[in-house]
């Protein structure tokens, strides 16, 4: 009888162990469609647009709307207006815009990029995303704003996220992080 619970024991730890070792891979979805135009999430400002570049010059939309937090200063400066000057450098500047995001998080941004997407008549839209926020990003936007159709494209950054999260302090704190606000969606936030 103890040999028999010390092997359920065992399994359950084998089960959990390989369950844990692919929680960062569930969190990523990188599944870009063609569509009428890319929104670039708040919060990460060099690798999410320049991977929305990136697929914007291999025809995967024909805008891109980069989303700015209104609230946030670097220095002396607004970043909706360090985005706006940055776009004005790119040589896509006529298809690129800056959208203002007043919300606090990626639910509350859901609706003032429906503010800016509609402007554009749109109906596909590909998210781009921190490649660990990508599948609650795709949730959240689908669950909002379900007059639009959304993919996703990852962009990847190996110091902020990697799919063997126990190996990195970063990984894990960053996978943890998002389980937590992806449980929370799931529990919370889909029933408002």
């Amino acid at each position: 009888m103890r040999f028999l619970r010390l092997l359920i024991v065992l399994f359950v730890v084998v089960v959990l162990a390989a369950l844990a070792s692919r929680a960062a891979r569930f969190l990523v979805v990188d599944q870009p469609e063609k569509s009428d135009a890319i929104v670039v999430l708040a919060g990460e400002t060099n690798v999410r647009p320049a991977r929305a570049l990136e697929l914007l010059r291999q025809g995967l939309a024909e805008h891109v709307l980069l989303n700015a937090e209104t609230r946030d200063r670097i220095y002396d400066q607004q970043l909706v207006e360090i985005a706006q000057k940055y776009v004005d450098g790119l040589a896509e500047a006529n298809r690129v815009s800056v959208c203002p995001i007043v919300g606090f998080s990626t639910f509350a941004e859901a609706d003032d990029a429906a503010r800016c997407l509609q402007s554009l008549g749109v109906h596909r839209v590909l998210i781009v995303t921190s490649e660990s926020h990508t599948r609650r990003a795709l949730m959240i936007f689908r669950h909002r704003l379900p007059q639009y159709q959304f993919s996703v494209a990852a962009a990847r950054n190996p110091a902020q996220f990697g799919e063997a999260w126990w190996t990195n302090r970063e990984w894990a704190k960053t996978t943890f992080d998002e389980w937590l606000k992806t449980l929370w969606f799931e529990a919370v936030d889909r029933w408002r």
